[in-house]
């Protein structure tokens, strides 16, 4: 199993089509045997995980039958989603980074789906990590959740051990995710669970009940290509 996340930013002029990408490019994506599974997500502003939407970044994200060693450098994106959606990223002189990704271990679901499976763990595996994780907010705690993640989110950008994030999702303020990327599970692990704020958060959406769905996934990261923002976050990391 391959599972892949591109970032795709879109020159400012070209905005609004990247809001027909949205709609238009789930066919082909729909139609392609490889892939098993995909989401097409919007960006929070600047990247980051916020409400406020980015509208010229946004992201696909797909699980696909194929193995990260036959993924050669470009064109990726042709490799992965097809010659329609290269052709289109090429055409809006779009900047594009993509991280091919193996799962390592996860639990919850998404859309009432297990994508990544069920991968047994690898306990003995201390590189990079990535972590993505994402959730439907429900309509009545949505106030509650925005009140309280900017202080966590605020927290990562300067955690020991942190190397990059974008926030994620599928449905602007309901369907959110956060992707991020660590330094090893130890510094991860230090911010998710002794970070105050952070802490306060996993305690509340338990005790509250603020989603109706989550997911939790760690990834080992395999190769990346391309930049975003003038640079590869990984460069020389992999």
């Amino acid at each position: 199993m391959l599972v892949t996340l591109t970032i795709i930013r879109y020159p400012k002029r070209y905005t609004w089509f990247a809001l027909v990408a949205m709609a238009i490019h789930r066919f082909p994506l729909w139609l392609n045997e490889n892939i098993s599974f995909y989401k097409l997500l919007g960006c929070g502003k600047s990247g980051s995980f916020d409400k406020h939407p980015d509208w010229q970044q946004w992201g696909i994200l797909t699980v696909q039958n194929k193995e990260a060693n036959s993924i050669h450098q470009q064109p990726v994106i042709a490799l992965l989603y097809g010659a329609f959606i290269n052709k289109w990223f090429r055409f809006f002189k779009c900047e594009t980074w993509t991280i091919l990704l193996q799962p390592l271990e996860g639990h919850g679901k998404w859309d009432n789906k297990e994508p990544f499976g069920q991968p047994v763990k690898q306990p003995e595996y201390n590189g990079l990590i990535a972590v993505l994780t994402r959730a439907t907010i429900r309509l009545s705690k949505l106030k509650a959740f925005w009140q309280n993640v900017a202080a966590a989110a605020n927290d990562m950008a300067s955690a020991p051990g942190f190397i990059t994030s974008v926030g994620i999702g599928e449905l602007p303020y309901v369907k959110q995710a956060t992707f991020s990327i660590w330094n090893n599970t130890a510094d991860m692990k230090a911010f998710a669970y002794n970070t105050h704020n952070h802490k306060k958060i996993i305690q509340k959406t338990r005790k509250e009940k603020w989603y109706s769905e989550d997911m939790f996934v760690r990834f080992k990261p395999v190769k990346t290509f391309g930049t975003l923002n003038g640079s590869d976050p990984l460069e020389g990391k992999l």
